[in-house]
């Protein structure tokens, strides 16, 4: 068989990484969550103290011997590598998500991203989520989902899982971040969200974590059939 990509697309809080991660170990394919990609730039540009709307400061930062990598334990989980440091538990936070969604809407950014993504997919069977692999990324991958839910319920989603890691956050703020989010997302130059016209659109609104990751494995399946 040969190798199969799968571009999971959508907003934040849809549940894209762990359903693409739960996937990802059930077919036994290689999981690329390109969303910490961007969220480890984004640290890079915090630490530098680079204001989000600086973008004239962050390409300077890409020449300045910046590496980003990925790397799997035992159990296949990605840890996330800045300049050889595991970053994967510090990228997590409201404030990242909002340098992720700056520092992806900088076309020399993604530029800098592309080549490590595509080439994943060119070497093995790879699940990799973001905004705009179906789009841009791999826009020939066998299978395109476009996994989206209701802002509440993403709200709620990511609350619940910032107060599992000890964060001291509210609804009512993490709904404002995903609002802010989802707009400037969508409304960005650089490959802004959208589903593909091919993609095949999964709404995880009123389903269990367990029928979303079914929901996605149908798809996949029928795709790994049709190919032997």
């Amino acid at each position: 068989m040969n190798h199969i990509a799968v571009a999971i697309d959508g907003p934040s809080g849809a549940g894209k990484s762990t359903i693409a991660r739960a996937a990802a170990k059930a077919m036994g394919f290689v999981y690329v969550d390109t969303g910490a990609m961007y969220r480890t730039i984004g640290l890079a540009v915090s630490r530098r103290g680079i204001s989000i709307g600086e973008p004239e400061k962050v390409l300077p930062m890409l020449d300045e011997n910046v590496t980003i990598g990925l790397a799997y334990d035992d159990a296949g989980v990605q840890h996330v590598l800045l300049n050889g440091e595991d970053v994967s538990s510090l990228i997590r936070t409201p404030e990242m998500s909002m340098y992720a969604s700056f520092v992806s809407a900088i076309p020399e950014v993604r530029a800098f991203l592309l080549d490590t993504q595509r080439n994943l997919a060119r070497t093995t069977s790879v699940i990799m989520d973001g905004r705009d692999i179906g789009t841009v990324i791999l826009p020939d991958a066998r299978v395109k989902i476009f996994l989206t839910a209701s802002t509440e319920a993403r709200a709620k989603r990511r609350l619940l899982e910032l107060q599992e890691k000890g964060e001291d956050v509210t609804y009512e703020a993490v709904l404002s971040d995903m609002i802010q989010r989802d707009k400037q997302d969508s409304e960005r130059a650089a490959a802004p969200l959208r589903q593909a016209e091919d993609a095949v659109l999964v709404d995880t609104s009123e389903l269990t974590l367990e029928q979303s990751i079914d929901a996605v494995l149908q798809q996949i399946r029928a795709a790994v059939e049709e190919e032997r």
